[in-house]
């Protein structure tokens, strides 16, 4: 579409525009219903078919072992950052944290809130204003953890894990929101991953959360109210209550587009390519374009940060992008200068344009 934008916002983010198309092909008339898929019932076959899917599509791209579950829940990031020591914390039971990021000191809090000194922090970079990540010898993991909790992308600060933190066999837990399908991975170090749809996945709303049966048999049940309970969503397929149904919708969407391209591998392939090609031209001119992640071993392809020499040079860089067809270049509010979140759906042409605005940005101002 001609009008459409190259969208580089942190959240809500760009969408793949086939997933966007289909629903505006089925918006008024979904599956021969006469209705909208939102003005649909959550108990309906019609419904039922879209919401097995999107499990069955998250199950196939990531090759999910069948002991691992996956709900479908609301609240975000936020209600997993308490949810998860609310339902496995319990009785003196404790849990290790590492802080590399504003999201990721936040998980940490708020458990902190449910489980007091049981959570405990055992590695963290915010001396350093999270611009790199902790290596491997400053992460002492404690062998009473019930799960050792980590962010594998950091979206204020763009930082990355490309590979996880060594636990000695405790499970993971792990906010994937900014990077979950951003490649393939092995799921079977991890306990429990959740990740908020809105980045990387699909709309606002959705929070996709994959837990390990042996965890899943470990949280709290009657103790907790219903909906903050693990197990009662994995016994209901996530229907326990009424839906998010057109973001699982959308969720949908995405994953049969990411299957019909060639799955993960694809993803990973674009994914890389458009981290080189940003990343080379910051390099090239490194004292025009300046890097917040002080390693480049820990630089994001998600989520990318650098400054302009001037505060005055930030602004008419994002203005002159915006006149240019590129939008959410603004940097987050803590940090400042600029910030590329180019997600799954941002195409490497898409990156090609920026790149090109970016060498010709230089030429005048550097």
């Amino acid at each position: 579409m001609a009008n459409r934008v190259i969208n580089f916002y942190a959240g809500p983010a760009a969408l793949p525009l086939p997933a966007l198309e289909r629903a505006q092909a089925e918006l008024l008339d979904f599956d021969g219903t006469g209705m909208s898929v939102m003005e649909i019932s959550h108990r309906s076959k019609e419904y039922e078919a879209v919401h097995n899917e999107a499990i069955a599509l998250l199950r196939e791209l990531l090759r999910l072992p069948e002991n691992y579950k996956v709900i479908l829940i609301q609240g975000g990031g936020h209600l997993q950052f308490g949810m998860l020591p609310m339902n496995l914390l319990y009785k003196g039971r404790k849990a290790d944290y590492i802080a590399t990021g504003s999201w990721a000191e936040k998980a940490y809090k708020e458990a902190v809130i449910v489980a007091g000194e049981n959570a405990r922090l055992i590695a963290t970079t915010k001396p350093e204003k999270y611009s790199r990540l902790p290596r491997p010898e400053e992460i002492r993991v404690n062998p009473d953890a019930v799960y050792v909790h980590f962010t594998s992308n950091n979206t204020v600060e763009g930082t990355q894990w490309k590979s996880f933190p060594e636990t000695g066999g405790i499970p993971l837990a792990c906010d994937m929101s900014s990077d979950f399908l951003w490649r393939f991975f092995d799921v079977t170090p991890f306990g429990l991953i959740y990740a908020g749809a809105q980045k990387n996945l699909g709309p606002s709303g959705v929070t996709v959360v994959i837990i390990r049966d042996d965890l899943l048999e470990q949280c709290l049940d009657k103790e907790l109210p219903s909906y903050l309970r693990y197990r009662i969503h994995v016994e209901k397929n996530s229907l326990y209550n009424t839906p998010p149904t057109f973001g699982i919708y959308i969720l949908r969407n995405v994953l049969a587009y990411n299957k019909s391209i060639g799955g993960l591998e694809a993803i990973e392939r674009n994914n890389r390519t458009k981290g080189e090609l940003l990343y080379g031209c910051i390099d090239r001119y490194p004292e025009f374009y300046r890097p917040f992640v002080t390693v480049p071993a820990d630089r994001s392809v998600m989520n990318v940060d650098f400054f302009l020499p001037t505060d005055e040079l930030n602004d008419r860089f994002v203005k002159e992008a915006k006149a240019n067809g590129m939008v959410g270049l603004k940097g987050y509010r803590d940090i400042g200068g600029i910030r590329v979140s180019m997600y799954n759906a941002v195409t490497v042409d898409q990156i090609r344009t920026l790149v090109a605005f970016m060498e010709e940005f230089a030429r005048r101002h550097a």
